[in-house]
């Protein structure tokens, strides 16, 4: 008989996270912890829960595994290309008007957005401007991103969303195709800082003029997701942008009435002027 981590146990666990690594994923959508938690208890064929208990307290490489496999990092560059295409046109054109241009992907997971969104800049004549805060908790998602290295057979996918995009390159303009790999150019990572941040523990991480953390927040209660958009309102600068998941809305935010909606098929909005 198949053993299934029960709401108990999932609590156990978290509050072990918490009080040993400093981890904190209890205001997390417990549906989706518990699933992903129990595949990979059956994924590493643990016999009982103690001892998948004991592993996660007494061997930190084993906890990062476990934070690796619970917090999501599926991606792709130019993900929901009509996305960046707006971008081009109703967000790009007033970060331009800046001396200098901050933004930040928040939950950047392994990369393929930030890189991007740099692509995305140059094209535009403002990456020399720019700088890329890109963070996560998962920090072997972070060593990926930092690389900037992803399987050459995703390429064919990611120039479809390139050209999708509105790209007025090739995308193989950027990349150095090497055996099984595609790696980024090292210019596209000269303006990027990788950084580990919390979205649930950490504070403000900058004042930016754009935040991207798109389909991050679906995972979250609706109080750690009123903290995170309480946290990009105290980090964007006035009339700053923010990009949601397609999923994703301020619409029953208590800080609703402080964004203006830019695009409501995109959930791109803008900071209002305080009052």
């Amino acid at each position: 008989m198949e053993v299934i981590i029960q709401d108990e146990e999932v609590d156990i666990l978290l509050n072990d996270l918490i009080q040993n690594y400093g981890y904190d994923f209890t205001a997390y959508s417990p549906a989706s912890l518990k699933r992903r938690i129990n595949r990979l208890f059956i994924l590493d064929r643990f016999p009982s829960f103690a001892e998948y208990r004991y592993r996660l307290k007494s061997d930190p490489e084993y906890m990062k595994r476990f934070v690796e496999q619970i917090t999501v990092t599926v991606t792709e560059m130019f993900r929901e290309p009509a996305f960046y295409k707006t971008l081009r046109q109703e967000v790009l054109p007033s970060l331009g008007t800046y001396p200098f241009i901050r933004i930040w992907h928040a939950g950047c997971s392994t990369g393929e957005e930030v890189y991007s969104m740099a692509i995305l800049l140059k094209e535009a004549g403002l990456f020399h401007k720019s700088l890329l805060y890109a963070t996560d908790i998962n920090p072997e998602a972070l060593q990926k991103a930092e690389a900037g290295v992803y399987a050459v057979d995703r390429m064919q996918e990611f120039t479809r969303n390139y050209q999708a995009a509105g790209g007025t390159a090739s995308l193989s303009d950027y990349y150095t195709a090497a055996y099984n790999r595609a790696v980024f150019d090292k210019s596209l990572r000269r303006n990027v800082v990788f950084s580990d941040h919390s979205l649930v523990t950490d504070s403000v991480f900058a004042e930016v003029q754009f935040i991207s953390c798109r389909n991050v927040m679906i995972y979250f209660n609706q109080n750690l997701q009123n903290r995170v958009i309480t946290l990009f309102r105290e980090s964007l600068c006035p009339r700053g942008f923010l990009g949601l998941g397609a999923k994703e809305t301020l619409r029953f935010s208590k800080h609703v009435d402080a964004f203006r909606l830019v695009d409501r098929k995109m959930r791109i909005y803008q900071k209002q002027e305080e009052s």
